[in-house]
């Protein structure tokens, strides 16, 4: 295993630790809503600072990117850290055991080593550039889905961004009609990872940020997948707009969103 994987490994499960502590007095977890619906809590924060302790105990000249603090420590170095500390707060808040912690670090603007952790299954998602996807201990692969016929699809709801509400739900409306099922979980770094486990086999939303993509992003495509924007392109870290799958799927997600894309959803 590559060091810096290993560290991450370990700095997931430092924060998974905060978080499960927590769920056992939620309670007593203090909620700020820092925008439209999108809500932080004081768990976040403790798990984002054990993240960033185990990281700069290894690795002290190392930059930062992290949901709640924004970018930190050392913004010149060719290592930085994506890290979301707890993908699915709201899930949290309410007590419905789905959410994950998210780190990933890139290296020159690429990103080499990726970590998804569910604290309540104990599961761990990993991946390093070039050396294929984890599942706990086992290799990962995308699903072999040839097109949407019997697939189960995964998607968040535009929450945040509300007036693409039309637009989405004519997309949602056109991927159903060829899927057996789709699911709506409230992670999208667990989604991506599911997608990357086959449990998945594809996943699309509109507006993500980089720290709810960055690993998930690295485990679809060591495990065999592709990530593109909405029109087939690399622009989904800057739009945050994804579809993930195996290339077929894609094709096939891709088919149903394009008639859908105004000029917003199409940068």
């Amino acid at each position: 295993m590559h060091p810096m994987l290993n560290i991450a490994i370990r700095a997931a499960r430092s924060a998974g630790k905060v978080i499960m502590q927590a769920t056992e007095q939620l309670d007593k977890v203090e909620i700020e809503q820092k925008g439209s619906n999108d809500f932080v809590t004081s768990v976040d924060q403790e798990a984002e600072q054990a993240i960033i302790y185990v990281i700069k105990k290894a690795y002290p000249d190392h930059g930062f990117i992290c949901e709640e603090s924004g970018e930190s420590g050392n913004t010149a170095s060719e290592y930085q850290w994506i890290i979301d500390p707890l993908d699915g707060t709201a899930n949290y808040i309410k007590g419905i055991p789905h959410f994950c912690v998210s780190i990933a670090l890139k290296v020159n603007g690429k990103t080499e080593q990726a970590v998804v952790f569910d604290p309540v299954r104990d599961e761990l998602f990993t991946a390093t550039k070039g050396a294929g996807c984890q599942f706990n201990t086992y290799r990962s692969r995308v699903s072999k889905a040839k097109d949407l016929k019997g697939t189960i699809v995964g998607t968040g709801f535009p929450f945040k961004v509300k007036h693409y509400k039309d637009a989405y739900l004519a997309i949602f409306s056109d991927v159903f009609d060829d899927t057996a099922d789709i699911r709506r979980a409230g992670s999208a770094a667990l989604d991506l990872a599911y997608v990357a486990a086959g449990r998945l086999d594809g996943f699309f939303e509109i507006g993500l940020k980089p720290w709810d993509t960055a690993a998930g992003e690295l485990l679809v495509k060591e495990a065999g997948g592709i990530v593109t924007d909405f029109t087939g392109g690399h622009g989904y870290v800057s739009s945050g707009n994804i579809v993930s799958g195996n290339p077929k799927v894609v094709k096939a997600l891709l088919s149903k969103i394009r008639p859908h894309l105004t000029p917003a959803l199409s940068r």
